[in-house]
């Protein structure tokens, strides 16, 4: 694919400083930049390779100044994460998959079908599952009886979809993701065995939302699991049972929310990051990675770091104390030390016999 530095910068919505007839074949990172490639500058740490870079484009903000002279020509924007993803999309070189239904896959007679569907093949259809337009099922996709699955929605291989779930538009799900299946609930008998709990509930997944690989949504014991429109999960992702995350929120690896807990919209929570049940986490919480949340997040905008998770700055201040907790031990025993010896002399001086 060829495309200009001039037509880069439509496709923007942004402008050129410098040839607009420079040609583009692709997009390369600053620091490894190539002739013929464009790339980006969004965080200033990378500034540096601005200097040096052989891109012939990049994708600057609007207000940015260079503090040296420059080769490639310099396309300013608004906002250089949007644009990226815009100029991203144009490039992307994954192949439209065709609108049709493999031979090999099972579909029941009782689905229904919305035109303009692909089927991979060995995926699975069952009765009463509704599938709406546009929407790509990969191979070995698994979808339950009476699912219901949004238009444009993208379940990549692997993908399983329990009975009775509900799945909105423009949705993705990568490989291996599990919607539905039942949560951890046992109750204990009087022999001490655990028995299972049914999950009678379902996970409601609204518009917008991606899901990573390996991510798991649990169905609710009563009521439902929901996620809200524009979440954002990536892999390794665990959604507990009754819980529910707020509109626009994301979640890094290998974090987790557990049964009841509702998030709020727009929080971000890091890698690591485990809720307990029961919580409600307001809107806009930002939680460090590896941190450990167990009582509710009232304040919205709060940020948060370590376990039992706290205030990030009280958090940071205790850890510098922390650092030096060998040194603070040995002043203390020091000045304990000094303390006696004060003592055993006010003791002299008061009883002059000792």
């Amino acid at each position: 694919m060829k495309i200009t530095t001039g037509q880069i910068a439509t496709i923007v919505e942004g402008t050129v400083d410098g040839d607009p007839d420079v040609v583009i074949h692709g997009p390369s990172p600053i620091e490894e930049g190539r002739p013929g490639t464009v790339s980006f500058l969004s965080n200033p740490k990378y500034e540096q390779f601005l200097y040096s870079t052989n891109a012939s484009a990049v994708l600057v903000h609007e207000d940015f100044s260079p503090a040296m002279k420059i080769n490639p020509s310099l396309i300013r924007v608004k906002d250089v994460g949007v644009s990226i993803a815009k100029l991203f999309e144009h490039f992307s070189t994954r192949h439209e998959t065709p609108h049709s239904i493999s031979e090999h896959a099972y579909i029941h007679e009782e689905a229904l079908l919305s035109p303009n569907i692909s089927v991979g093949m060995y995926s699975v259809i069952s009765a009463d599952a509704k599938v709406g337009t546009g929407t790509i099922i990969h191979s070995q996709v698994f979808i339950g009886k009476n699912v219901t699955l949004g238009k444009n929605v993208t379940l990549h291989a692997g993908v399983k979809v329990y009975h009775d779930c509900v799945i909105g538009d423009n949705c993705i799900l990568h490989s291996n993701v599990v919607v539905g299946s039942d949560g951890f609930g046992f109750t204990k008998n009087a022999a001490g065995q655990y028995e299972k709990i049914p999950h009678l509930g379902k996970v409601i997944i609204e518009s917008n939302v991606e899901i990573g690989s390996n991510s798991t949504v649990d169905r609710g014991t009563i009521g439902d699991t929901i996620l809200r429109k524009g979440v954002k999960l990536d892999n390794l992702v665990q959604i507990a049972h009754n819980a529910e995350v707020g509109e626009n929120t994301v979640m890094a690896s290998q974090s987790g929310v557990a049964g009841s807990s509702k998030v709020g919209k727009n929080c971000v929570i890091g890698g690591q990051v485990g809720i307990i049940g029961h919580l409600k986490i307001a809107d806009g919480t930002m939680i460090q990675g590896q941190s450990g949340v167990t009582r509710s997040v009232t304040k919205e905008g709060a940020k948060l770091y370590g376990t039992p998770a706290i205030s990030y700055q009280n958090y940071l201040r205790s850890y510098s104390h922390f650092k030096s907790l060998p040194d603070l031990a040995k002043e203390v025993r020091l000045l304990k030390q000094e303390i006696d010896k004060l003592k055993n002399l006010n003791s002299s001086k008061i009883n002059p016999e000792k």
